[in-house]
């Protein structure tokens, strides 16, 4: 069954919620869509050859979910998606985010549970990828689309009719 858009939204949106707090809302999307794109490809593509995007052992969104509880989280996903951005020459452009950001995620048991619960936002049955075969569905693009509206929204800056009234 594909993926409804709505469920994908809501997921994102909630997965906003687990990081406020520690950082602008403008910040949370570096986050988010990281590990959407982590959940999407290793979805899609993981144990496939010649796969469009190569998910290599030790770098799927799978161990990113044994990380749940772990102590040393935010420092393991940044490995986990430094290995995914270095397999598929990514590098600077998914590994931007760090997970390991005191200042911005909480110290300790903070940061734990901030990213476990973050990391469960994106493991339900209703986000699977593996069966979104809908050609010409960029469900990222809109995932991103959908991130930047509410942002602008929530931040006050959505766009305004610029047509002058005559």
């Amino acid at each position: 069954m594909a993926i409804k858009k709505s469920e994908l939204y809501s997921s994102l949106w909630k997965s906003c919620d687990q990081l406020r707090g520690g950082m602008d809302a403008s910040q949370y999307k570096d986050y988010v869509l990281v590990l959407l794109f982590v959940k999407y490809v290793s979805d899609r593509y993981a144990g496939q050859k010649d796969a469009l995007i190569e998910v290599p052992p030790g770098g799927s969104f799978a161990d990113m979910v044994a990380l749940k509880g772990d102590k040393e989280i935010g420092d393991k996903l940044n490995k986990i998606i430094g290995k995914l951005a270095e397999a598929n020459e990514l590098k600077g452009v998914i590994d931007v985010a760090d997970f390991n950001d005191v200042d911005k995620l909480g110290k300790g048991k903070e940061m734990v549970d901030r990213l476990s619960d973050l990391i469960a936002t994106f493991n339900t049955p209703d986000l699977d990828f593996r069966n979104n075969r809908a050609d010409g569905d960029d469900i990222l693009g809109d995932a991103y689309e959908y991130l930047m509206r509410h942002f602008a929204t929530e931040s006050g800056k959505a766009k305004v009719n610029s047509t002058p009234l005559h």
